[in-house]
């Protein structure tokens, strides 16, 4: 049962990673065709933010990929589970929000960069977030209620008591 499950999963990361490098084929094409062939757009602001874009694809890939071994074609790794919540969902929006500028800025201009913006704030958000829960478990971890009275003692104490 547990070896269907960990193909599953290969499968499923396999063809999310597949579609997530043909997005990004298509997309950057679209923009170096658009930026050379009709109107110039500014190649150093692609570059510049294209980067975590990049970055994000290459953990995705290297974390998600599964590894078979090349001699007995068995599975080795099925690869980090690619649909998880938390840190990998974040690094497929910051792939999606690039996406999405790159598109903006070859239909309105360098203006598109502007949505770009939105990853780092909703990253401070959500790191703001964390810190105020974090800052919240801190502090009543050292509080016991007003109304609970203090426990005197084991059992066998009290008894004697």
């Amino acid at each position: 049962m547990a070896q269907k499950a960990r193909k599953d999963r290969a499968k499923a990361n396999a063809a999310a990673l597949t579609n997530l490098h043909t997005g990004t084929l298509i997309v950057n094409t679209l923009f170096f065709l658009f930026t050379f062939l009709i109107k110039k757009r500014s190649i150093l602001l692609y570059v510049i933010l294209s980067i975590p874009s990049f970055i994000c694809e290459y953990i995705l890939e290297s974390s998600g990929r599964p590894k078979y071994n090349p001699s007995t074609n068995a599975m080795q790794n099925a690869g980090e589970d690619l649909s998880a919540p938390g840190l990998t969902e974040y690094m497929f929006d910051v792939i999606w929000m690039t996406w999405a500028s790159v598109v903006l800025v070859i239909l309105f201009g360098n203006w598109g960069w502007l949505l770009w913006s939105v990853v780092p704030a909703y990253g401070i958000f959500k790191g703001y977030s964390l810190l105020g829960a974090a800052r919240g478990m801190a502090g009543m971890q050292g509080q016991q209620p007003d109304n609970a009275a203090p426990v005197a003692g084991n059992r066998k104490q009290r008894r004697a008591a």
